[in-house]
């Protein structure tokens, strides 16, 4: 395993040199925090579409916190989910002002206690603003890490914690971003680019399928 996990890294910094930018649109920390709860369910870049609006309309943690919620959920509409996520980013307003003195904790604990926060944006909030090496499951690091052997379950929680026992924690937030592009641009839930992918060696997926269709479609050939 830790020679596999030496290929990939080596593998993925080929293929996507490490800028740390976050995929996410943000100015001030909070507004990553509530960007990221806007993204369950939906694409980052409907999010950067949503918030360049939004956080002009609510340029701080006070206007969201007494903002008239039918605006939050009409501004939100798009992401899906809306009523939810209005009512989680008015009660995260609320409490970073009234228990945070308007400021974001670091620790994960705090963070998660946060209304629509889970260990997937405590983890990219501390991350990006914090460097906090942290590993951020998001659908795209669920799935590739599944199919290269590197996790092997399909709670969120439980592939964080395999995944932070076998990677340089060096590479935990260069990880998350670099594995996220691969699963954009190749590594597809529905239709991977297999024969484009790099990664293809250690991949318990690709070999599975090349097994199924072999199997599957091929007639063996009989001895005389």
């Amino acid at each position: 395993m830790k020679a596999k996990v030496s290929r990939i890294l080596k593998t993925l910094d080929r293929l996507y040199p490490f800028d740390g930018v976050c995929f996410l649109n943000y100015e001030q920390p909070w507004q990553l925090l509530f960007a990221t709860i806007l993204s369950a369910q939906c694409t980052d870049a409907r999010v950067n579409q949503v918030t360049a609006s939004l956080f002009a309309d609510f340029p701080s943690l006070a206007a969201f916190a007494c903002a008239e919620i039918s605006l939050l959920e009409k501004a939100v509409h798009s992401t899906g989910f809306f009523r939810a996520k209005a009512r989680h980013l008015q009660a995260s307003a609320r409490k970073l002002l009234s228990e945070h003195n308007g400021e974001l904790p670091s620790d994960i604990e705090s963070l998660t206690a946060l209304s629509g926060v889970g260990r997937k944006t405590a983890n990219v909030v501390r991350g990006h603003i914090f460097k906090i090496p942290s590993i951020v499951v998001d659908t795209h690091v669920k799935r590739v890490s599944n199919r290269l052997g590197l996790a092997n379950h399909s709670d969120p929680e439980k592939i964080e914690f395999e995944l932070m026992e076998i990677l340089p924690k060096t590479y935990w937030i260069q990880y998350n971003q670099q594995i996220i592009t691969h699963g954009r641009q190749i590594c597809a839930s529905r239709s991977p680019r297999c024969g484009e992918c790099r990664l293809q060696k250690d991949c318990k997926f690709e070999n599975l399928l090349a097994n199924f269709c072999t199997n599957r479609f091929v007639t063996p050939i009989k001895e005389a």
